[in-house]
Parts: structure tokens; C-alpha cells; sequence
């Protein structure tokens, strides 16, 4: 058994997961970073993508977050986002549909066309569908 730090994913909502952890993988506004037990505190901005937790023992999961913010402290990770949730209950068939009206919509400009709610839903949908794939990349 690895050396561990304790781990929460905390949504507007819920709580999605508390437990300990060898090591979790966030995509941070600066690019991925791993935070293993004994990482230096760190406070950071994420961006919407996956979360990749490996738990004590070994066994990996994958979430989905649209955004927030990540603490580090000597015995705790802290992960806050406004949405949060297992990428196993992810609709798939539903991100790509958002993805495609996104697209759409940015190629269709019209008069009161709202770019920057646009292009979130799609940096949104295509987050989704990444940690989807993370989670059926696992699962292989």
C-alpha cells in the first residue's frame, strides 16, 4: 500500500467523492499536473476537463469537472467546482449532441449571437467527452 493523502471532490450540490488517495491528475489553468502525498500547498484554477484519482490500493476513477479550483495541503487535496460528477454516469450521446449545437452555433452567427456562452458550451461538451475517454481508456 502507497503512502496517501486524504482527497475531496466537492460540486455546488454534493460531495462526489471523499477518500485517500496516491495521486490525482487535474487539468490546472497552467496544464495537467499531478498531486501525489507530500506535494508543496497550492492553490489553483482548473479548467473543464477531467480528474483522474488513483485510491488507495491502486483502483483509478475518472470525473468530470466544469472548472474551479484546487487546494493543496500538507494532509488534504480539496477540489471545488460548480459542476462535478463520475464520468461513468456521463451521458456520452449527450455531450456530443451539446458539442455539435455549439459547433453550429458558432458557424451560424446571427445578430444577437451571445460567441463567449457559445464557445464555453463547447469547451464544456468537448471536456466531457475527454474525461469519457479517459474513463473508457481505463477501462481497456
Amino acid at each position: 500500500m502507497g503512502i496517501t493523502v486524504h482527497c475531496d471532490i466537492v460540486s455546488a450540490e454534493e460531495e462526489i467523492f471523499s477518500g485517500l488517495v496516491e495521486m490525482v491528475i487535474a487539468a490546472g489553468s497552467e496544464g495537467d499536473l499531478g498531486i501525489a502525498p507530500g506535494h508543496t500547498p497550492l492553490l489553483t484554477q482548473l479548467n473543464p476537463g477531467p480528474i483522474r484519482v488513483i485510491k488507495q490500493g491502486g483502483e483509478e476513477e475518472v470525473y468530470y469537472v466544469s472548472g474551479g479550483f484546487l487546494e493543496v495541503q500538507p494532509s488534504i487535496v480539496t477540489i471545488l467546482s460548480d459542476t462535478a460528477q463520475r464520468a461513468a454516469d456521463m451521458d456520452e450521446a449527450a455531450a456530443i449532441e451539446a458539442k455539435k449545437e455549439a459547433e453550429k452555433a458558432l458557424a451560424n452567427q446571427s445578430g444577437d449571437f451571445d460567441y463567449s456562452r457559445a464557445a464555453t458550451q463547447l469547451a464544456e461538451a468537448v471536456a466531457q467527452l475527454r474525461a469519457i475517454q479517459q474513463l473508457r481508456n481505463k477501462l481497456k
